[in-house]
């Protein structure tokens, strides 16, 4: 009867991760605060393109600097 009770845990468990899960988002939608982190982070590389580069077009990794 031991993995009853193992079962029995493990299901317990998931149900209060589930539950927390759910308080998680519902307190997201309820309180509308602003993200921490911005959706276009015009900081690296990807963002200095206008357009995809051609496969394989680079020899080496580019090298990033602070200068924009």
């Amino acid at each position: 009867m031991l993995w009853n009770i193992v079962s029995s845990l493990g299901s317990l468990i998931s149900l209060i991760s589930v539950l927390f899960l759910l308080f998680i988002f519902w307190e997201a939608f309820m309180t509308n605060r602003k993200s921490l982190s911005s959706l276009s982070m015009n900081s690296s590389i990807e963002w200095l393109q206008y357009h995809p580069p051609a496969e394989h077009s680079y020899s080496e990794l580019p090298m990033l600097s602070a200068n924009f």
